[in-house]
């Protein structure tokens, strides 16, 4: 009998990778883990020490080795440039998209593979991987599901992935963590952006990126105010515009419905239900397929999100000369973002995902 490959576990020194080598270990596979550093800028808000920290003592408490690897030069150069790129062009990046790409299943994979891994293991809540011959399907617990991040990752590495918390919820994750004596098994979730983490947003992207003041105008082209730089802003944004209060127009909340770049505008409506802040039509960049979508036949019956946590749409989708898309939703999608990602699906498989372009009424 042929024996099991050694499993590679990304450990974050989070609950959710701890317990993914703890299932991994007692179901008999040979489990080593890899702790990544990609963000080293000291200052109060890197959590890179206690992280690791962390790492160190979930390692010891299952008996399993750790390895540890930099990858932040690759994490600047892949991920946080285009980041600030999308930003500067007055879009909405989603960094988790191209970090779990480029590095966590890109960057990690080739070094656990220098290690002598056959396959590796993250702490995502999906569910397929190498148990479905690459196939990336949803998890079980919905509220955490994580296939929007994960719908550009290539196959081929996805068919050297487990996913072992993809029947499991939350919850249950703790439970199993604390009941195997794991020091982390109530420490927080991580938030923020991936590797950067939770901090004052608009004081981060300042110290890369300068933003010019202009115009704030509603959509019916009133001057309301002035914005700080369109870079601090997103579509369907309600806090933070600042727009004082006014004699007309009534106590509705005022919402970002577009950055216009060519005025440096900040436009502006009233009310969440305001039209401007709807979309039945977006169109999108070339897509990422998971499996192959041998002509546009194929393309009837899927569902796109076009956020994380977004309820996937039934929509009509057509295939342009180049390879982008066009999605025509059943129902108005609200505060479609350009540079975020519309993620395709059939029931319960992620089968693709492209950069959102634009997005129109009609």
């Amino acid at each position: 009998m042929a024996a099991r490959p050694l499993v590679m576990v990304g450990i974050s020194g989070g609950v959710d990778s701890a317990v993914a080598a703890l299932l991994l270990r007692e179901a008999g596979h040979e489990v080593q883990g890899l702790h990544m550093t990609n963000w080293e800028v000291d200052d109060a808000y890197c959590t890179a020490a206690a992280d690791y920290q962390s790492a160190r003592q979930v390692c010891a408490d299952l008996g399993i080795p750790l390895h540890r690897a930099n990858f932040s030069a690759a994490y600047r150069d892949q991920v946080f440039s285009s980041f600030l790129a999308e930003y500067a062009a007055g879009r909405t990046p989603n960094p988790d998209v191209l970090c779990n790409r480029e590095i966590k299943f890109g960057a990690f994979l080739e070094h656990a593979r220098r290690l002598g891994a056959g396959m590796i293991a993250t702490g995502h809540y999906a569910r397929g991987g190498a148990t479905s011959g690459g196939r990336l399907l949803l998890a079980r617990d919905t509220a955490k599901d994580q296939t929007y991040f994960l719908h550009a990752v290539e196959p081929s590495a996805l068919a050297v992935t487990l996913f072992p918390l993809g029947d499991l919820t939350k919850e249950e994750v703790r439970s199993l963590a604390n009941r195997a004596g794991l020091a982390n098994f109530d420490r927080p979730d991580s938030t923020g952006i991936c590797f950067i983490g939770e901090r004052p947003f608009r004081e981060f992207l300042s110290g890369y990126l300068s933003g010019t003041p202009g115009p704030i105008l509603a959509c019916e082209g009133e001057h309301l105010g002035e914005h700080s730089g369109l870079i601090h802003y997103t579509i369907g944004q309600r806090s933070g515009i600042g727009i004082g209060g006014r004699s007309s127009g009534g106590d509705a909340a005022w919402y970002v419905v577009a950055k216009d770049i060519a005025r440096n505008a900040l436009v502006v409506a009233q009310g969440r239900g305001h039209p401007a802040l709807w979309s039945r039509v977006l169109t999108t960049g070339p897509p990422h397929w998971l499996r192959a979508i041998p002509d546009p036949c194929s393309l009837r019956g899927l569902r796109a999100r076009i956020r994380h946590r977004h309820a996937p749409a039934a929509c009509e989708i057509t295939t342009a000369e180049d390879g982008s898309l066009r999605l025509l939703f059943a129902d108005s999608q609200w505060a479609v973002a350009p540079g975020q990602y519309a993620v395709l699906y059939t029931d319960d498989e992620c089968v693709g995902g492209a950069v959102i372009e634009t997005a129109a009424p009609v």
